[in-house]
Parts: structure tokens; sequence; C-alpha cells
């Protein structure tokens, strides 16, 4: 059976904040540095006795070598008559005695030595590591977090993706729900879902973004692409003690621009499609990131490290009220756009300019196919003719089924041919 392990050296543990022994009329603070500096200049006079020790030891010892190095060759020379052997035979024994009696104090100093933070523990490896990002601004003025380089190579990454999807794709032709005529028309683009530095200056004005709005745009078209998943499951979320939760395990993402100005864009998206309910939680959780945002440019402080002083200063009535005052002048603010942006867009529909096909070159007219369209419409039947003006489906429809089947499936290819027509 080996034997157990000694834990004996353990028993005599010295701590220098120990209570026990501190009488209640003496300050405990006071007591703990007279006990931490006895305790210092205790081991410290040990150490130089034992030092002491050690080179007296050294000393005798090499005396003790000498002495019986002499009486060696004594004993080899019989010759030698002027030494005295039996001298320095109890001189060898008086040395051994003193060394002895040295060892002995110093196994004595070992056997009670008390253990402490300082001696108990050594440190035998050490490394430094250097951050290289160190230096680089983790958050802008405005309070908002900026990507890590981890984060940055994902986007970047997206980004490729999507040129290459883009390069791959660009034969293809977009769909049209309805027959265009000949004199096409041009509408601008309108609807909830453009990146924010269009469709969020309405609310909020960002104080710091990239250099031009193409690269806006491309930054945050990346930035959705890639965290989509994490921003939706943000958006519905109800608690905040969970919000809390989410926020301090990816508030990296979470708490960049990109962001809140999704959140922005969704609460509109959800109050044009008229999920009321559904916009009021995204409104709440939106306002969450823009204080957190407001507190850390205040402090001056990276955003993440306001997450807690946040949600312990919401914890209270009084903050708890302004906050909520806030959610609500925001949620009428989403409103009130939400109707604009409708009544804009009405506008623009009754609005579209017309651009005269029969103004440009031929060249630049031609459809995917390489005919005109405009002399594709001129060969049309009146009744299709009719049809692509009003561009109604149902008057299309009627038209085409008065017709004989490969009549009307010639003059729909001429017309996917000029570009009047998309059939995907």
């Amino acid at each position: 059976m080996s034997k157990a392990f000694d834990y004996s050296k353990w028993d005599n543990i010295e701590l220098s904040d120990d209570e026990e022994d501190c009488h209640p009329n003496i300050e405990k603070e006071s007591w703990f540095r007279m006990k931490h500096r006895s305790r210092v200049e205790r081991e410290e006079n040990e150490e130089a006795d034992k030092k002491k020790i050690n080179q007296e030891m050294r000393r005798d010892q090499l005396r003790i070598s000498e002495l019986t190095s002499r009486i060696s060759k004594m004993s080899n020379n019989s010759d030698d008559e002027l030494e005295d052997e039996d001298g320095m035979t109890a001189e060898i024994r008086e040395l051994d005695t003193k060394n002895s009696e040295r060892q002995a104090k110093l196994d004595e100093y070992e056997k009670n030595k008390k253990w402490n933070v300082d001696n108990m523990c050594t440190v035998t490896d050490e490394k430094t590591y250097i951050n290289p990002s160190a230096s680089e601004p983790s958050f802008d003025a405005s309070g908002y977090a900026l990507p890590t380089t981890t984060e940055k190579k994902k986007e970047e990454a997206g980004a490729v993706k999507k040129e290459e999807v883009v390069v791959d794709t660009t034969t293809t032709t977009t769909t049209a729900p309805l027959p265009t005529p000949p004199t096409t028309q041009t509408k601008p683009t309108s609807g909830p879902s453009p990146p924010p530095a269009s469709a969020s200056t309405a609310l909020t004005k960002p104080t710091q973004g990239p250099v031009s709005e193409k690269e806006t745009v491309l930054s945050y078209s990346d930035f959705t692409s890639t965290h989509e998943i994490l921003l939706e499951k943000y958006c519905n979320m109800t608690g905040m003690e969970a919000i809390k939760t989410f926020l301090l395990q990816n508030g990296t993402i979470m708490l960049q621009e990109h962001a809140s100005s999704y959140l922005l864009l969704s609460c509109l998206e959800d109050e044009m499609n008229g999920e009321r309910e559904k916009m009021k939680i995204t409104a709440r959780n939106s306002q969450v990131l823009t204080n957190i945002a407001e507190l850390a440019k205040s402090l001056k402080k990276h955003p993440g490290n306001v997450i807690i002083p946040f949600f312990h200063r919401v914890a209270e009535d009084a903050h708890s009220a302004s906050f909520q005052e806030g959610v609500d002048i925001f949620i009428a603010r989403i409103i009130k756009r939400a109707v604009e942006k409708k009544k804009e867009m009405d506008a623009e529909e009754q609005e579209v300019e017309e651009v005269d096909l029969s103004s440009l070159p031929k060249e630049e007219r031609l459809g995917p196919g390489g005919l005109d369209p405009i002399e594709v419409f001129e060969s049309l039947p009146k009744e299709l003719q009719e049809a692509f003006e009003s561009r109604e489906m149902d008057q299309l429809k009627a038209a085409l089924t008065g017709m004989k089947p490969e009549d009307a499936q010639y003059h729909m290819k001429r017309c996917e041919d000029s570009g009047l027509w998309n059939a995907a």
C-alpha cells in the first residue's frame, strides 16, 4: 500500500486578516497591518539567520575537508611527525558537532515555518500577451460600438460572396407583375426597407458614418445579411431580463449603429404593415439600444460597459417611468412617419415620370432578344395594344384567349424579346 500524502504542512497557515485574535477595542485595519508587518520582519530575521548558518556550515565543511585530506596524507607518509593527528581528529569531531547543531536549527525553522500568501506558491512560468488591436477605437463618438476585427472579416467575406452572386446573375431579367406598354415608366423605390442612409433621416440623423452614402449602404447590407437571425431574435424579445442577458452575450453586434438602424426600419415596416403590437415591442427594444448608446456617450465608455448600469437604472421607478415616456414618444413618431411614408408612396405612384422610348436611339431601347419594343408594339393586334396600355392582367388574358394559340404564342414571344413582357 502506497504511503498517504502528508498534508500536515498546511496545518499552520498564517493570515494577516484573521479576525479571531483581534481585540474588540483595536481597529481591525490597524491590527491587520501590524500583523503583516510583524510577519514580514520575522521572516526577514529568519532568512538572515538561515543565511548566516549556511555560511558557517560551508566554512566548517571546507575546514573538515582540509583536515581530512591532511590526515590522509599523514597516513601515507609515516615520516611526517610534525602534524598532530589526534588534534586534527578532535577538531573534525567538534566541527561535525557544530554543523549537526546548525542543521537541527535549520530543520526546526522549516518544521515550524508558517505558510502565508507570500510563500505558499511560486511562479514557475509567466507569459505576456499583447492585443494587436488594443490601440484601435472600440466605439464611436455617438456611443455605438464599432465592429471588431473578427466581425469585419465576416462581413467582408459575406460581401465577397454577394458580389460573386451578382456577377453570376447579371444577365437575368427583373420580374414585372404587369405588362409594360411601349412608353415605359420608371418609379423611385419606395417602402420601409432601404438602408438607413435614406430611411432613417426622418427620425434620427446619424452623427458619424462612412465617407460616402454608397459605403453606408454596402456596410449596412453586409451587416444585416450576416446578423439577420440575431437581429430578428432581438426584435421579438419581451422581457427586460432576457434582453440584458442577450446584450451581454452579443453586445459587440447589437450595440453597433447598424443594429439600431435595423430596428428603426423594422418598426416603420411593422407599422406600415398594420402590425402595431409587434411594432411596440421592437420600438421598446430599439430604445434600449439608443439609451445605452447615449449613456456610453455621456460617460465616454464602451457601450458594452454600461449595459448593467443601464438596467440597474431602469429597474428604479423614476428612471423606469422616464424610459417608458421616451418609448411612447418614439412610438408616436413611428406612427406619424408611417402615415407620411404611405402618402409619399401614393404620391409617387400617381406622379410617375414617363420616359419616351422614341427619343432614345434604337440600339439603346432594344430588348433582351434584340427586338425594338416600339416596332413590336405597333405590330400587335389592337386588343393586345389596349391591354398593354391599360396594364390590366384580366384584359390581357381576355385578348390572348380570343386569339389562336399559335398567334398568341408568337406575339407574346416577340413581346418578351423586346422587353415589353417578362415571363419570369
